[in-house]
């Protein structure tokens, strides 16, 4: 690609409202996975769906004012905008109630996402949208559309039970990066009957899938990256004031893609990944704006 052309970096899946105590913020994995990728630099985009209510009104609305692509967010007039209900805890970290039925169940394959699928350098997609056929089966489609040397990265997002083995298998299949927490390593562990230390675990699961990366985020105790004959821990980056860990992960995760297109050391995308997700968590909300210098630019 041409040296000014920016990558282009592609969140597929939900798009919603999350629902937090102190009112509502602009969220889904994916979307805010392709926002932290713009703010690092990229072309990032979401392919998803909302209603056509005012709440979906709305989403187009905020992100065409943060300059984001919306030509790829379907219009569905059968189906509601999603929202999650959000409570926080002690310790900052949100629970979800996730609403079904709703538009991103329901995101189309087009002609239009078929043609950016095949252009992406990278597709960052999670289990929570696959939860619905229809979605499911777009989703499919379009990571079998990209070419050789995108990167697809599998970011987990278990929620409620949203999600099987058969599901959790058909996209490790389609993954050369696998992004999942703390929480969910044990989870995916026992579900694929994957058993021993942390480490194992993750050399176990990267022989099984031919994976180039995973990257483990593990809240305040920081994260591991772990490629093949690889293995980067970082303890964390101390945050100021917590507000809350929403879209902390989304962020690291779209560091994480950054560094590797840029063909940044891991040890390099670990310490800017674990400082970007800690200055997310200092504000409420996912899509927290970046400071100058935390990134790429």
């Amino acid at each position: 690609m041409p040296n000014n052309e920016p990558f282009l970096v592609l969140g597929l899946g939900e798009i919603l409202w999350d629902v937090l105590p102190e009112g509502k913020q602009l969220g889904g994995a994916p979307a805010n996975f392709a926002y932290h990728a713009a703010a690092l630099g990229a072309r990032g985009v979401t392919v998803s769906a909302v209603g056509d209510d005012p709440e979906g009104r709305e989403i187009l609305a905020t992100l065409d004012a943060r300059g984001l692509d919306t030509s790829y967010i379907h219009v569905d007039r059968a189906h509601p905008t999603g929202t999650v209900t959000v409570t926080v805890d002690g310790s900052g970290v949100p629970a979800y109630t996730i609403h079904e039925g709703v538009a991103w169940d329901y995101i189309p394959f087009t002609d239009a996402a078929l043609a950016l699928a095949r252009r992406a350098n990278a597709i960052c997609f999670g289990s929570l949208a696959s939860r619905n056929p229809h979605s499911r089966e777009t989703i499919r489609r379009l990571l079998d559309a990209a070419v050789p040397g995108c990167i697809r990265v599998f970011d987990v997002n278990l929620r409620q039970h949203y999600y099987s083995e058969e599901v959790i298998l058909a996209l490790l299949d389609r993954a050369e990066v696998l992004k999942l927490n703390e929480d969910e390593l044990p989870a995916i562990s026992d579900l694929l009957r994957i058993p021993g230390s942390t480490r194992e675990r993750l050399n176990a699961m990267m022989d099984r899938f031919a994976l180039d990366l995973i990257v483990l985020t593990r809240g305040g105790q920081g994260s591991i990256l772990a490629a093949p004959g690889e293995f980067e821990e970082h303890p964390g980056t101390p945050v100021e004031k917590l507000a809350d860990t929403v879209g902390a992960g989304d962020s690291f995760t779209a560091m994480a893609v950054m560094g590797l297109l840029r063909g940044w050391p891991l040890g390099v995308i670990s310490e800017r990944a674990n400082r970007l997700a800690a200055h997310v968590c200092a504000h409420p909300g996912a899509m927290a704006p970046h400071p100058a210098g935390i990134g790429v630019r």
